[in-house]
């Protein structure tokens, strides 16, 4: 049965460009569908269950590394997943983490000779798999390296004591010890308090570089929460990690990619 592979990325005319080298060095290579945006990846990724993925880094809504973890996280345990290319504007970070943390990539434009290497590295990994299916861990791991390589580079900010949040005429000051988790909602984060919750629009991404990590620990996507605000972990039926937190009734969803986080001592 021949390989199937999955393009996506948001320039049409790229897209094009990636297919048509592909088919010149990977004839047996089957390209299932292609698709402009993250979430669409996820998607078409979990209906077809390709041997590999060719993600553009910067895409609308979801990035490159954002819809591959989301994608790990809704993965079927029992199936081997894709193996992972990032398709990426030269940019020093970005070949400098892909290269320590071994998923590889192509540049645009698409060089013949670049992408060439690439197939070889991918049909050397695929005929390895065979019959032993792929370490979901592994991959997991090289994607928590690649997202949290990015800020790193950017120099750190102070950290915030305080949350301002507009509430009417008014400014709510909330120290950042009275809030149980954040919440990406929309455009918007939710701040979670005890006995309260307000929005605030600075994007999670940006709030994150800007908290203490040993005070607030990412355990989704959207998601970032107060450890000491945390109870208990549970894990459901299906094996899937959820945070009950003091004095609430809600729980919170660990993705795969932060279960690490929560290991007995």
């Amino acid at each position: 049965m021949n390989p199937r592979a999955l393009i996506a990325e948001d320039e049409p005319l790229l897209a094009q460009a990636l297919r048509a080298e592909l088919a010149r060095a990977w004839p047996q290579l089957q390209v299932v569908e292609m698709v402009g945006d993250g979430a669409a990846a996820v998607e078409a990724a979990l209906r077809h269950g390709p041997d590999v993925l060719f993600f553009d880094v910067r895409m609308p809504g979801l990035g490159g590394l954002e819809a591959a973890a989301e994608l790990a996280d809704a993965w079927p345990e029992e199936a081997p997943f894709p193996a992972l290319v990032f398709v990426t504007a030269y940019d020093q970070y970005a070949l400098q983490a892909f290269d320590a943390h071994a998923v590889d990539y192509v540049l645009k434009p698409v060089q013949p000779a670049r992408l060439q290497k690439t197939v070889d590295k991918l049909q050397q990994l695929l005929a390895q798999r065979q019959g032993r299916g792929s370490d979901l861990e592994a991959t997991l791991g090289q994607l928590r390296h690649l997202l949290q390589a990015a800020p790193a580079t950017a120099p750190r900010q102070p950290l915030l004591k305080v949350i301002q949040a507009g509430v009417g005429s008014a400014i709510r000051m909330v120290p950042v010890e009275a809030v149980l988790y954040f919440e990406a909602a929309d455009k918007y984060v939710r701040v979670v308090c005890e006995g309260s919750e307000l929005l605030i629009r600075t994007p999670l991404k940006e709030l994150t570089a800007q908290l203490d990590p040993q005070l607030f620990w990412q355990v989704h996507r959207g998601t970032l929460v107060r450890v000491t605000a945390i109870d208990s972990v549970q894990r459901d039926e299906s094996g899937k990690l959820h945070l009950a937190l003091r004095g609430r009734g809600e729980r919170l969803p660990v993705s795969r990619l932060y279960a690490h986080l929560f290991k007995a001592m």
